[in-house]
């Protein structure tokens, strides 16, 4: 298939990134191409996978949203990178967005968002 829209997920809690990882591979058009529990373990991912979006939860051992997202900027600055989260307060969702992410969404938010907010922040990269 072409215009794939390539993903690395980026979870530490392993059920919630293998059901959203399964979910996402059912959407037409959508690939998961890996899948990390650490935000240091991002970068590394991304060098290696090339995705075109970066679906990172907030919250994470070793680095936060914002330091992991900064990080990919500055290395893998063609991925966008959108956020999941379950308790990020406004300061630090306005630092995510500070940090160059595109989009900041809660992870109780119906598939269909993450689904939209993920083909959103891909068509700058298939333009």
């Amino acid at each position: 298939m072409t215009d794939q829209i390539l993903i690395v997920l980026v979870e530490d809690n392993d059920v919630f990134r293998q059901a959203l990882e399964l979910l996402l591979e059912l959407q037409e058009g959508l690939e998961v191409v890996g899948s990390v529990a650490e935000g240091s373990a991002a970068v590394g991912a991304c060098k290696l996978l090339d995705p075109d979006v970066v679906v990172m939860d907030f919250r994470l051992p070793g680095m936060d949203g914002v330091e992991a997202t900064l990080a990919l900027q500055r290395e893998c600055p063609t991925a966008a990178v959108v956020c999941l989260t379950a308790s990020a307060n406004p300061r630090e969702r306005e630092a995510l967005m500070e940090a160059g992410a595109v989009g900041c969404l809660e992870k109780d938010e119906g598939l269909d968002a993450i689904v939209a907010a993920i083909r959103d922040a891909a068509r700058p990269a298939a333009a």
